[in-house]
């Protein structure tokens, strides 16, 4: 059960009624996450916001974007994000060997170094809150320096994302397969 509760549309103040109507567009639906942020309806639309832009508009190829937030939930053992995400990388075109390592732990190790390389960075960036040079300057040479910045900022964001489930001990969707994870 979560710790704070999960704010529905009627509970909303008039005036911030706007911020759940576009995560709820954005997104399909208010998912448990978003509902309790929105205990702090303007701390929300500022995660949401940022969430938004790296998961629909940053130039992050799909497949990469997946690998590295698969990654990161492997990393912070957190189950909700992978839950949520198992699918989308899937439907991202991720191979079933990358979604395997990582869950397994063993990645990057066995991947190919052009699918390792995010795995082993969002690993890095969890771990030690840094890439290293050799990592940095990888990821760099395949992506261009505006989507090694999308990067680390992608990272970054589903860190914090998987530290708002854990503190506020936020329950899976409904929809979601609690038999998903690692």
């Amino acid at each position: 059960m979560a710790r704070v509760p999960y704010v529905q549309r009627d509970q909303m103040p008039p005036d911030k009624l706007g911020i759940y109507d576009r995560i709820a567009s954005s997104r399909g639906s208010v998912q448990n996450v978003f509902a309790a942020l929105l205990n702090s309806p303007d701390a929300a639309e500022a995660v949401t916001s940022v969430g938004e832009y790296l998961r629909y508009n940053s130039p992050l190829d799909p497949a990469i974007r997946e690998t590295a937030v698969l990654a990161t939930a492997r990393e912070m053992g957190n189950r909700y994000e992978w839950a949520q995400h198992e699918p989308v990388a899937r439907e991202a075109g991720v191979r079933d060997e990358v979604i395997e390592a990582i869950r397994s732990g063993k990645a990057p190790m066995g991947l190919p170094a052009k699918e390792g390389v995010f795995a082993q960075g969002a690993r890095e960036l969890t771990r030690d809150g840094a890439l290293t040079e050799k990592t940095l300057a990888a990821i760099e040479h395949l992506l261009g320096t505006r989507q090694a910045v999308d990067f680390v900022v992608l990272v970054s964001y589903y860190g914090m994302v998987a530290r708002i489930i854990s503190t506020f001990q936020v329950d899976l969707d409904d929809w979601l397969d609690p038999e998903t994870g690692f």
